[in-house]
């Protein structure tokens, strides 16, 4: 995050999104996986959705499918 010359650079290293009743994970750049905080916190895995794996392979994450 930062100035490059005339243009403002910025990155998030983590982007979830709250849709109905689950937490979307849609962006995880941690070493240790937001999903790991956030079950660790005692957020059941079944209100996790891996929004940036595929849909069809979500069901084999052990996590929400939508």
């Amino acid at each position: 995050m930062g100035w490059n010359g005339d243009r403002y650079l910025h990155s998030t290293p983590i982007h979830l999104s709250l849709i109905g009743d689950k937490i979307w994970i849609q962006y995880d750049d941690t070493e240790e996986g937001i999903a790991n905080d956030l079950t660790g916190a005692g957020v059941s895995k079944s209100d996790i959705v891996l929004g940036f794996r595929h849909p069809k392979v979500r069901q084999y994450t052990g996590f929400a499918v939508a």
